[in-house]
């Protein structure tokens, strides 16, 4: 494959995380530095910042506030949902061709990644020659052909910690508490709850994915046995748990220019479970629920030093290929490469029509049961996440009570 000159353009879109800025960053840095790539621009929210032109000389700032914005969570170009029509693909097209753009990066998800084919594709048909790649990010971790993506070790840090201290909370006081944690088809962020537990009798106890069936009857069962067992409950649940029919249980009104019907943020399905347990489950005397909703996504100073680095790599990654000339397209995916037990995470590339609007699902090894994850799961997670806190927890000392001392009337 020839060479090819001219400006590349950076993008972002979909939810952020804490460590997409640092795939920017590596591809900000890789595009300064090959000659082939003339300049580097970035497109504010994403693609419809290229429609409406509103493009910044990303070439032009220091490496000292690129390393800020590398620190800093959320997306600092902007994000965009926003599927394109085939007329803006052309315009998006003529945008291209007006900056000399030959080397287009989008940074995002599943629904991103199905942008980044339709505009491929739309350039393929006019045969406009461009190097575009989809760069991965989400903390869904839901991208087909990848081991994890970016976002996800971060999120997940958030999310098991949260529960640690959630479950201290829950060991105090007593009673049933529900977390409502993002996952509208697959349940990798909420099995991250799973990594919470350090002791024996650790929440929590009863663990909902959208992979599996979610039954109420069996739900309000199960919250009751462990009552009986610990004296309480913590229960760690996806926002986008379904009934056998696959409707969900709760959701919001809202859709998106991809389909999708909004469950996070509307705290529907926490209201909806705390009613359902405090109606069904006589032994629950205090009911409480929370949705994690957006703070899992960008969420300062919870970041894993191992997410960062890899959001970095996969930048830089994706950039070595455009320019080698080994493909004109595709995705960006992390791998594991290391068969001896230690862990190696390798950058490969996929075809673009592989990911998108794909999803994939929190695989059968990974699950115990009906609520709840497997120690498999947490040896594949913990690289991802690192060291988590161990709590502390009093010995049980009891003093004698005193003999024949005054009892109060």
């Amino acid at each position: 494959m020839s060479q090819l000159r001219g400006h590349a353009l950076i993008g972002q879109s979909g939810g952020p995380t804490a460590v997409i800025n640092q795939s920017l960053v590596g591809l900000v840095e890789s595009c300064v530095e090959h000659p082939d790539i003339t300049g580097v621009y970035g497109a504010l929210n994403g693609i419809e910042g290229i429609i409406e032109e509103r493009l910044i000389d990303l070439g032009r700032e220091s490496r000292e506030e690129l390393e800020r914005v590398a620190m800093t969570p959320a997306a600092a170009l902007g994000s965009v949902r926003r599927k394109p029509t085939p007329e803006a693909c052309r315009r998006v097209l003529d945008v291209f061709k007006a900056h000399d753009i030959r080397y287009f990066f989008y940074v995002g998800g599943n629904d991103s990644a199905e942008t980044a084919h339709l505009l491929n594709e739309a350039a393929l048909e006019i045969g406009y020659e461009v190097r575009l790649f989809h760069v991965p990010k989400t903390i869904d971790n839901d991208l087909a052909g990848c081991d994890h993506t970016p976002g996800f070790g971060s999120a997940a840090r958030f999310v098991a910690q949260a529960f640690m201290g959630d479950d201290q909370d829950n060991r105090s006081l007593g009673g049933v508490k529900i977390n409502v944690i993002m996952g509208r088809h697959a349940g990798w962020l909420t099995a991250a709850s799973r990594l919470a537990r350090r002791h024996e009798g650790d929440g929590p106890h009863l663990i909902y994915l959208p992979e599996g069936v979610f039954d109420r009857q069996e739900f309000c069962d199960r919250v009751e046995e462990m009552l009986l067992k610990h004296g309480r409950c913590l229960v760690a649940v996806s926002e986008g748990i379904h009934d056998a029919e696959g409707k969900v249980i709760a959701s919001g009104t809202e859709v998106d220019s991809h389909g999708n019907i909004q469950l996070s943020g509307t705290g529907a399905l926490g209201d909806y479970l705390s009613e359902l347990v405090k109606s069904k489950v006589s032994a629950a005397k205090r009911v409480r629920a929370d949705t994690f909703g957006y703070l899992q996504r960008s969420f300062f100073g919870v970041i894993s030093e191992q997410d960062a680095l890899e959001a970095r790599e996969v930048g830089r990654a994706a950039v070595r290929v455009a320019t080698s000339g080994e493909c004109q397209h595709g995705s960006l995916a992390i791998q594991r490469g290391s068969n001896d037990g230690t862990y190696e995470p390798l950058y490969v590339v996929n075809d673009l029509s592989v990911v998108a609007a794909a999803t994939r699902h929190v695989p059968e090894e990974f699950i115990n049961g009906t609520d709840d994850v497997s120690s498999a799961f947490v040896e594949w997670a913990t690289p991802l996440v690192g060291a988590l806190p161990v709590p502390g927890r009093l010995a049980s000392h009891p003093v004698s009570p005193r003999t024949n001392a005054t009892q109060l009337s």
